[in-house]
């Protein structure tokens, strides 16, 4: 009698991505959100390259709406595709959006959608009931005046007058997705301001706070230095960078 194929060992890759959303972290959540959105997303990006993460920078291709938008939140994921079937696809978004949390960063996932709005006036308005600090959506807006409008920090590719009905569909949310080369998970830190969106994993979303805050203090001297005409050499020489 020939011996089954061995198993798949999957344990460890569904233990990676089973993520808890709301682990617990060492500062309110509100303040971490606000003391994001005092810095700068190069200086995050920095404080993430030190510890060898230099793949958390969501696609560049993805624009604020306006371009002196900029908030941090906890990702709310959103996945979904091209799809032509209505059934009860607005009960689900509906279902959705009464899903969003506090403090939350809309993530949305189009599966490189090119054709449809996924993100609209009412949709804006939805969130910023439920408090939502913010969204990045892999594809498209509409109601545009109306948006900008309401004042909501919106990261997209387009614009678009296609709704999503008849043309995408939903397919989930609050579930582990990838933008680009970013593996996004429910609750992990999302940054944006107009030179685009970071992802900082949420057990480290405190210690990235800290260090990028020290970067942006430190940039303070180094242009300081730069100012009174010091030499390139030389500011590199104090530990200062360009």
């Amino acid at each position: 009698m020939e011996k089954p194929p061995p198993a798949m060992k999957l344990e460890d890759l569904e233990a990676e991505r089973q993520i808890d959303p709301h682990t617990p972290l060492p500062l309110p959540g509100q303040e971490i959100c606000e003391r994001y959105e005092k810095i700068f997303t190069a200086a995050v990006n920095d404080a993430l390259r030190e510890r060898k993460l230099t793949r958390q920078t969501l696609p560049n291709g993805l624009m604020p709406l306006r371009d002196h938008m900029r908030a941090a939140g906890f990702a709310f994921t959103i996945k979904g595709a091209k799809n032509l079937q209505l059934t009860s696809e607005m009960a689900r978004r509906a279902e959705m959006l009464d899903a969003i949390t506090e403090n939350s960063f809309v993530v949305w996932d189009t599966s490189l959608d090119t054709e449809s709005a996924h993100w609209g006036e009412c949709m804006t308005m939805a969130a910023q009931r439920k408090h939502c600090r913010g969204a990045v959506v892999d594809g498209g807006v509409r109601d545009t005046d109306q948006v900008l409008n309401l004042g909501f920090p919106l990261w997209i590719r387009y614009r678009s007058s296609n709704g999503m009905l008849g043309r995408f569909r939903i397919s989930g949310w609050q579930t582990p997705i990838q933008m680009g080369d970013v593996f996004v998970n429910p609750g992990d830190l999302i940054f944006a301001d107009i030179d685009g969106a970071l992802c900082v994993p949420r057990q480290l979303a405190v210690p990235i706070l800290e260090r990028a805050e020290e970067i942006a203090h430190g940039e303070s001297d180094l242009k300081r230095w730069i100012k009174e005409g010091m030499s390139a050499v030389e500011i590199v020489k104090r530990g200062g960078y360009f």
